[in-house]
């Protein structure tokens, strides 16, 4: 019997439509993955990848395998912690993040203080790849196998060919990333389910419509599905916020911490945020797929001093060289930090220390 005949019923979920606001969109360039699998290809698609890896930090990609049905399937089994888990059980399964920096499990509403004393709106669940490593609520448990098998699609069919195109525009070894990317390596590569939860005219006042701050991500790759509810933003290096714009059954692809380390600082960890929607959508809530990629554990996040691209443009190092964090430092630090921990504020910017190296966020 195959994965299809045997998958579980799932209540539907219907996306909100688009919103018809005129918004300020971010130029991000389309990267069709399906030209990766020649070397040709490659080698084409690698320019496209470092230059916007280099300017805007963001890209999309399309072709990526997985047709509209499917992540219409993901999207239903997304809603499922959410909407299909009584509210004890999802404090069973709350995760753990002040005091093991594992997001594993649920990190449930109100759990990051964002500004003026309001606590966030958003609820998520994140699965590791390796799905035994933590129980789950009874909900989910019957769709573990596809859950999985998105893990999989996302780190074989996304992630390895993505890391190839940066390993490329380094002029480094094909799998050069892709070696330090292990799917059975011990690390926190996750899938993210996440519900963001429309907040009332106070608590949007009180936070200048900000529903998560200005911040990197501190792994290497996020890949994001593409869901039609605007509220994600980046910032340009010209210090302006432009809005991502929905592209039907599109990735939205990102660099984080782990890879800019990794890279000398030649791939940006784009700084981004997200806001309260535009008004013809504010009465939804806004519900994400994710995956979130980390190098394995015990790699520790040094420039990769053998590119030539590196030698010749020089690199930027953000840890003394006998202070380099290893993946799993760097990881456990932001995530036990990230909305617990007290913020130097800077104008504009609020600021802590994180093993070393300053991490801000932009309110």
């Amino acid at each position: 019997m195959t994965l299809e005949q045997q998958r579980p019923e799932v209540p539907s979920y219907t996306q909100p439509p688009p919103s018809t606001t005129d918004l300020d969109y971010a130029e991000l360039p389309i990267i069709d993955l399906s030209k990766a699998i020649t070397p040709e290809g490659r080698v084409e698609l690698a320019k496209l990848v470092t230059e916007a890896m280099t300017n805007q930090g963001f890209f999309y990609v399309v072709n990526h395998g997985y047709p509209p049905e499917q992540t219409k399937r993901i999207f239903d089994i997304a809603n499922v912690p959410f909407e299909h888990v009584p509210e004890p059980e999802k404090q069973t399964y709350a995760g753990t993040m002040k005091a093991t920096g594992s997001y594993q499990g649920y990190k449930l509403r109100q759990y990051w203080h964002i500004d003026n004393g309001v606590r966030d709106q958003i609820e998520h669940y994140n699965i590791n790849r390796d799905t035994t490593k933590r129980g789950h609520p009874e909900a989910v448990r019957p769709l573990l196998p596809e859950i999985e098998a998105f893990a999989k699609h996302n780190h074989f069919n996304v992630l390895h060919p993505i890391l190839r195109l940066l390993a490329i525009g380094l002029q480094l070894p094909e799998d050069t990333f892709v070696d330090i990317h292990g799917y059975k390596a011990v690390g926190e590569t996750y899938v993210r389910f996440m519900k963001y939860y429309p907040r009332t005219k106070d608590e949007e006042d009180k936070t200048n419509q900000v529903w998560l701050k200005g911040h990197t991500d501190f792994g290497t790759i996020t890949i994001l599905y593409s869901q039609p509810v605007a509220a994600l933003q980046i910032l340009t290096p010209e210090g302006n916020w432009k809005w991502i714009r929905h592209i039907d059954n599109a990735l939205v692809i990102n660099a984080g911490d782990a890879m800019e380390f990794l890279s000398g600082g030649y791939y940006r960890a784009t700084i981004h945020r997200v806001v309260q929607p535009p008004p013809d959508q504010q009465a939804y809530t806004r519900l994400g797929a994710f995956y979130f990629a980390m190098s394995d554990d015990d790699i520790k996040l040094a420039p990769l001093l053998q590119s030539p691209v590196l030698q010749r443009v020089g690199i930027k190092r953000r840890f003394e060289e006998d202070e380099t964090p290893t993946m799993e430092e760097w990881r456990k630090g932001r995530t036990s930090a990230y909305g617990q921990s007290e913020l130097t504020k800077k104008g504009q910017v609020e600021e802590e220390v994180i093993n070393g190296v300053l991490v801000k966020h932009y309110n």
